[in-house]
């Protein structure tokens, strides 16, 4: 795996993301609709937020405070809905 940069951090995450859902960066390529039509479960998605917040935090260089800001930007740029509990 290329070591994650400034350059590839948004990529990374996003392959992250899907790997959850069992889908890949291609597929989400292939598909217009990815961000309308997949989602994750809360669960997942707190387990994603943990990883991607500490590695915001490592290779921006930058606080806690920071870091959240940073993945709530994320987030709502290129993150999966949420499936509601049943």
């Amino acid at each position: 795996m290329a070591k994650i940069t400034r350059e590839n951090i948004s990529d990374h995450l996003v392959e992250y993301q899907l790997a959850f859902i069992n889908k890949t960066l291609k597929e989400a390529i292939d598909n217009p609709n990815w961000l309308i039509e997949w989602s994750m479960d809360s669960e997942d998605h707190e387990k994603f937020r943990e990883y991607a917040i500490a590695l915001i935090k490592k290779v921006f260089k930058c606080n806690t405070n920071r870091a959240k800001s940073t993945f709530d930007w994320f987030d709502l740029q290129f993150g999966l809905k949420i499936k509601a509990k049943e």
